[in-house]
């Protein structure tokens, strides 16, 4: 049996389940009732989030999107949910190279942080195979090489328990529940995990101040590259990654291997644009320091591997980044003080409070 305390202290208990599960929330042996009550984003400095207007968040189905998000039933074997591969101390990414699926199949690439992704304008996955957030929502439930389950069967878990209808009927107003909804509360939990706190957005707002490394590290990832005057030349880092968020809603081709040794098809894989090849989705860099290994496929365990491919490491492609190409035959130039400062400014980006933060963590 599967005992769930309330926070009201209340018992329920489930067939086929001995862990003890934790649910925050209303009293689940009442009725329950239609509940849109609108979710306060808290974003900080950040601009408000382009939220869709067709899924705008409420308290109720946010909370069931978090529910669903750390709930292993959605995998076919009940024992990984959402948040195995996205893991809150990490700003809800994977430490391992490839994840791990129930069959103990290797994902084919790192598994992408979950946070500011109200902020995402161009699709998702590293091809942006998914337009939106939704859509994206319900693909590892049906890879065979991650959660490998049934939209049918997930809905039937989910309708065996009382826990579950009723929070449908707080979020939608009916206890139907089907994968449009499962998907649409996915989203709305995703687009609740706002990154916003980091050292940087302090140092910014004048509550906190930076070493004189990460003052240094500061001025090179902002400073252009310059292969005329290197004393003054910098990394140019926020060519890609700039922007409150530290992106650019682009994808490109950072020059991880030449043209023979490009396997990973990328972007061309959706588009059929051989132009796009080996082309992937450019990160934000915030909490960058908790999301190793580094790349789409994970080849870089640390940040000094990856200054130092910017740095030295840029292989020739015909799709290659343009700003990158230009930067090929010198090298960004950077000293092995540069480095040491660059890789100390990055680590400002770390937002401490969102590895703790409860809004984000299991409701179980």
């Amino acid at each position: 049996m599967r005992c769930l305390y309330l926070s009201f202290t209340l018992t329920v208990l489930f067939l086929g389940s001995t862990a003890c599960e934790k649910i925050e929330g209303p009293d689940n042996s009442t009725t329950a009732s239609y509940d849109d009550t609108p979710y306060t984003l808290n974003h900080g400095s950040l601009p408000p989030p382009p939220i869709a207007t067709d899924n705008l968040l409420t308290e109720q189905t946010v909370r069931l999107g978090r529910m669903l998000f750390y709930d292993t039933r959605l995998s076919g074997d009940n024992t990984i949910s959402c948040a195995s591969c996205h893991n809150q101390a990490n700003a809800f990414s994977d430490t391992a190279q490839f994840s791990t699926g129930i069959l103990g199949f290797k994902g084919g690439r790192q598994a992408m942080a979950v946070f500011n992704m109200a902020y995402n304008t161009n699709d998702f996955f590293w091809d942006g195979r998914a337009q939106l957030l939704r859509e994206q929502s319900l693909m590892p439930i049906q890879d065979s090489l991650e959660m490998h389950e049934t939209l049918p069967n997930v809905v039937a878990k989910l309708e065996a328990t009382s826990l579950y209808r009723n929070q449908f009927i707080r979020a939608f107003g009916s206890d139907e529940i089907n994968s449009e909804k499962i998907s649409l509360a996915l989203e709305q939990f995703m687009n609740s995990i706002v990154s916003y706190n980091s050292k940087f957005d302090q140092f910014l707002a004048g509550t906190a101040s930076l070493t004189p490394s990460e003052q240094r590290g500061r001025r090179l990832y902002f400073q252009e590259y310059n292969p005329f005057f290197p004393d003054s030349s910098g990394a140019d880092c926020a060519h890609c990654h700039g922007g409150a968020n530290f992106e650019n809603h682009t994808y490109a081709n950072n020059g991880l291997d030449i043209f023979q040794n490009q396997t990973d098809l990328g972007r061309e894989r959706v588009t059929g644009n051989p132009l796009h090849r080996a082309q992937f989705k450019v990160p934000s860099l915030r909490n960058i320091e908790l999301t190793p290994p580094y790349m789409h496929d994970g080849r870089f365990n640390s940040l000094e591997e990856v200054v130092e491919h910017y740095n030295s490491g840029i292989q020739p492609s015909p799709s290659l980044d343009i700003t990158l190409e230009n930067t090929r035959m010198t090298g960004l130039m950077l000293t092995a003080q540069d480095k040491l400062d660059l890789v100390a400014f990055l680590k400002t980006l770390t937002d401490e409070s969102l590895s703790s933060d409860t809004r984000y963590s299991s409701p179980f």
